[in-house]
């Protein structure tokens, strides 16, 4: 009777890991819902306050005001982690295509491999 459980227990870790969704990829999807994506944009303005969000090893989000703009990398990078702190390398007071990222690890003083960003797609409400 005792590997019943164990089974769902197991049943249940597979089923999440096969999804494979992070919280804050639940939480951008649920932000997109009900916005249009526009025309994607090289650059968005570096505002104070605001910056770019790890939401997994392949994307990253930034809101600014009423519009969350999403980078979704070329390959996956794998210093990104949702818990980590992102590390940008920007020239000027945008965030560019072309611009590098990396992920630090909580308690490391070494951060991971450089990534590249990508163009930013806009999402605003309506049309």
């Amino acid at each position: 009777m005792r590997v019943l459980p164990l089974l769902i227990l197991v049943a249940g870790c597979a089923t999440a890991a096969a999804d494979g969704d992070t919280r804050e990829q639940r939480e951008l999807t649920a932000e997109l819902a009900g916005r249009t994506a526009g025309k994607a944009q090289a650059c968005v303005p570096i505002r104070q306050g605001r910056s770019l969000q790890i939401v997994d090893r392949r994307t990253l989000a930034y809101r600014d005001f009423d519009t969350v703009y999403v980078n979704r990398l070329g390959a996956d990078c794998p210093g990104l982690r949702p818990l980590n702190t992102l590390v940008i390398e920007a020239h000027g007071s945008e965030y560019c295509r072309g611009d590098r990222v990396r992920g630090l690890e909580p308690g490391s003083t070494i951060a991971g491999p450089l990534c590249v960003l990508r163009d930013f797609v806009p999402y605003r409400r309506g049309g």
